[in-house]
């Protein structure tokens, strides 16, 4: 497996290890799945401050992890939330926990100070690695999400890295 920044062409298989977790899980709050072109917004909002990495396994997108702003406000420079997402037949084969320690060692490249990821009720597994990494539980909101016929509590975790 090889760990790399995304490029433009590894914009579909993105798109669909995206809607995979839209359409079969609480890890995004996105309800429809989403084209190429919808995406493509998302993808060009990051750069080389807030960057996209993908894990590639035999010439194939196996997962994608990225760097996006916690809030636009200058004072959160330094702040930024973490999100990973790994295609359904790769899974338990330890991308996801690669993919965190990859965007983690970039996060301190970059010099941000400290790190947010936010895990919907019914991902233990995300939970649970977060903490793996240090990551600690600041806080739950509480059904702020609706999916699945189901209100759904967000848990917020934070990794101070200085």
């Amino acid at each position: 497996m090889k760990i790399r920044r995304a490029e433009l062409a590894d914009l579909e298989a993105m798109t669909e290890i995206y809607n995979e977790a839209i359409l079969t899980s609480t890890a995004t709050f996105d309800l429809e799945p989403q084209t190429r072109e919808e995406r493509l917004p998302w993808f060009e909002s990051h750069d080389e401050r807030f960057p996209i990495l993908v894990a590639e396994c035999d010439g194939e997108i196996a997962g994608w992890a990225c760097l996006s702003r916690w809030r636009t406000r200058k004072a959160y420079e330094r702040t930024a939330e973490t999100s990973f997402y790994v295609k359904g037949t790769q899974r338990g084969k330890g991308i996801g926990r690669q993919l965190k320690q990859a965007i983690i060692d970039e996060s301190r490249r970059l010099n941000f100070h400290t790190l947010i990821a936010g895990v919907s009720q019914g991902n233990e597994i995300s939970l649970h690695l977060n903490k793996s990494f240090g990551f600690e539980v600041v806080g739950t909101f509480r059904e702020v999400g609706y999916k699945f016929d189901q209100w759904l509590d967000v848990t917020y975790l934070q990794l101070m890295l200085d």
